[in-house]
């Protein structure tokens, strides 16, 4: 959520800062808002002093054997006009709340300009693209002429956009979310945190996904009002909602693996043959809570974590930093880390690295504390460290050979029990 002091203060400035995002700032809608907000709080305030006032009259009238009939049957309508501006003040409220939850964050000044992914800046690359000497096969024909990836059995479990996986296949997603997760605990400073797969409504103001991804939610029917994790970085960053952290505590550094749920309701058919975009998918996710004068620093660190996954897997890979039209819709800044993929002759996402800056720390009250200063927000980072599935799918497609089997990189043979091939 934006700063509403800054909005009030200078909404030129914001409106044009939203504009680079391709986000039309109403300032007028804002200001009407705002100032319904101000005037009904004021009536209540108003009201609320004046019948304050006259209880205590009442206590001195009584004190004094006055009558005090009238006097209480002023305070009577008083609480009759108080109850009716409570009520106009808190639609206000919640008008003005819903505005600004509707406000995507402000960019970076270092985020490049531009529309879409077509935009985005390529700032690095790592490896190179392998030359095979015979016809390459996708992920799907690779593990579907082996029995170890079943989409049909899927369907029927479950539907479209899920995959079923066996044996050798099923060990080797399991052996890259272990080798993930102990390389993050043990070499780059994390904490493993297990965290469930169902959150709450308000969890999901928290950092983001609600109001604007409702329909990319899984949504429970039930009178909790449940949703299925579309990443388990809402419940990382929420940890420290409503908290006030020593600032000792500082950095906070999580890792977490977890099953992940999306309806992919704006992919448009993109995608529907394997297993780059499904309903379920595994993660390892990173999430980093700072101060805000280390968040950028905290976003190179994150980035390089993510990327010496790749490297030691030895999977070519770019990183790019995404454009103004592209940077999702809670952060700030964001570098995108993308593999290659054979089959498709082009890169992929493999990861996004954002820092929200305190967008997220705001709707969620998450702040620190230094000694005899007031509370300060956070800043929160996320990255995937790697989507697990599409890490499958790199690995299957560059390390086949011309009879379909699949070589282990180095990095994961200890986790495959010494195999070197499948």
């Amino acid at each position: 959520m934006l700063d509403i002091k800054q909005l009030k203060h200078d909404p030129e400035t914001i409106r044009h800062k939203l504009k680079k995002r391709g986000f039309d700032f109403d300032i007028e809608k804002f200001q009407t808002l705002e100032g319904n907000h101000k005037k009904y709080q004021l009536a209540v305030e108003t009201l609320q002093a004046k019948r304050n006032r006259q209880a205590k009259m009442i206590g001195q009238a009584k004190a004094r054997g006055e009558n005090v009939a009238e006097l209480i049957q002023s305070v009577d309508k008083l609480g009759d006009e108080l109850h009716q501006a409570q009520q106009k003040f808190n639609q206000a409220d919640e008008e003005l709340k819903q505005y600004l939850l509707q406000l995507p964050n402000l960019l970076h000044e270092s985020v490049p300009d531009g529309k879409d992914e077509n935009d985005n800046v390529e700032l690095r690359h790592w490896g190179e693209p392998k030359k095979f000497t015979f016809p390459i096969k996708d992920h799907v024909d690779l593990g579907e002429a082996k029995q170890w990836m079943d989409f049909k059995t899927a369907t029927k479990l479950a539907g479209s956009r899920f995959v079923v996986l066996y044996g050798p296949l099923a060990r080797l997603q399991r052996a890259l979310i272990q080798f993930m997760l102990d390389l993050h605990t043990q070499a780059h400073g994390y904490q493993e945190i297990y965290v469930p797969s169902i959150t709450n409504k308000t969890s999901l103001y928290g950092t983001g996904q609600l109001p604007k991804f409702s329909e990319d939610l899984f949504h429970l029917e039930n009178k909790h009002d449940y949703a299925l994790i579309s990443t388990s970085e809402i419940q990382l960053a929420n940890t420290v909602r409503d908290d006030i952290i020593d600032v000792d505590s500082l950095p906070i550094k999580y890792v977490c693996h977890s099953a992940c749920f999306r309806s992919e309701a704006g992919s448009y058919g993109r995608d529907t043959r394997g297993m780059i975009r499904q309903h379920q998918f595994e993660k390892v996710e990173m999430v980093q809570i700072v101060k805000p004068e280390a968040s950028y620093q905290a976003l190179e660190a994150l980035i390089r974590h993510a990327e010496t996954v790749l490297q030691k897997l030895e999977l070519p890979y770019r990183v790019v930093s995404l454009c103004s039209g592209d940077t999702g819709f809670s952060a700030a800044k964001t570098y995108d880390l993308e593999v290659w993929l054979p089959s498709q002759n082009c890169y992929r996402e493999i990861s996004s690295c954002s820092n929200c800056e305190d967008f997220q720390a705001r709707r969620m009250k998450a702040r620190y504390r230094q000694q005899g200063q007031k509370p300060v927000l956070v800043h929160t980072l996320n990255g995937s460290g790697l989507a697990v599935g599409r890490t499958l799918v790199a690995v299957l497609e560059n390390y086949q050979d011309e009879r379909g089997d699949i070589h282990i990189p180095e990095a994961l043979q200890a986790y495959m029990g010494g195999k070197t091939i499948l």
